[in-house]
């Protein structure tokens, strides 16, 4: 993973939530790009949770990151 990979799916419009899963097993949603903040160097990663949670990651630590595809309507049209 790198901090790229991590930038794209953060800065991506319109904006899609996904889920960062780190190597001991744990996830991390990220359900809108106020959720996610990057260090400079983009080496550092805060993720917010509920309420005033949130996590610091390393990004060597993420090895994977799933995008949620955007919901379907009746009419097949993407939401």
């Amino acid at each position: 993973m790198t901090a790229e990979h991590l930038r794209n799916a953060h800065q991506t419009s319109p904006f899609e939530p996904f889920t960062i899963r780190i190597a001991d097993g744990r996830k991390f949603q990220v359900a809108h790009p106020d959720f996610l903040s990057q260090s400079p160097t983009g080496r550092t990663v805060i993720v917010y949770g509920s309420g005033e949670n949130f996590s610091i990651l390393d990004l060597l630590l993420i090895r994977e990151l799933e995008i949620e595809s955007p919901k379907a309507t009746a009419d097949g049209a993407a939401a």
